[in-house]
């Protein structure tokens, strides 16, 4: 196929918003399996750009307005020392908070790493609430706000 028109192909209008909701060509998708299976299959393209892919040589292009990925829900889970804290992702995968990468963005939301570091997730409104109870002031020389899990105090960073 001709690469100009391969090109074209993949830019069919698909944005993922700040809330995580997929629009193409400016309406929403509501259909909730195929909004599952979006999530499932966002990547990120060697260029930096975002896309869905079926394979290596099927994908889309996807406009992202925020961060590709968002953290639903926060699940606690106390241990001897201090509590460790697993997310629940809109792909509906489940992994352990990247406790370092924690930080607040320019709108107050939290952000943190996610799939080994290749992603950024906002956090959803309920799962900061979740987070909230475990989230302290810094005293002494460092000011701001950090995370008590895992073991330690994880500051936690601005913008």
């Amino acid at each position: 196929m001709d690469p100009e028109l391969l090109e074209r192909y993949r830019q069919i209008g698909l944005r993922l918003d700040r809330e995580g909701r997929f629009w193409l060509e400016g309406e929403p998708v509501l259909h909730a399996g195929i909004i599952a299976a979006l999530h499932r299959m966002i990547d990120r393209l060697e260029d930096g750009r975002f896309a869905v892919r079926l394979d290596a040589e099927r994908y889309a292009y996807l406009e992202v307005e925020d961060a590709p990925f968002q953290v639903r829900s926060v699940a606690v889970e106390r241990g001897a020392e201090s509590p460790l804290l697993f997310l629940t992702l809109d792909d509906e995968s489940e992994e352990e908070l990247r406790y370092g990468t924690l930080r607040v963005g320019p709108d107050d939301a939290l952000y943190c790493e996610v799939k080994e570091g290749r992603f950024e997730a906002r956090f959803s409104r309920a799962a900061s609430r979740q987070l909230g109870e475990l989230i302290e002031e810094l005293e002494g020389e460092a000011s701001g706000f950090g995370l008590r899990a895992a073991g330690r105090l994880w500051p936690i960073r601005g913008g």
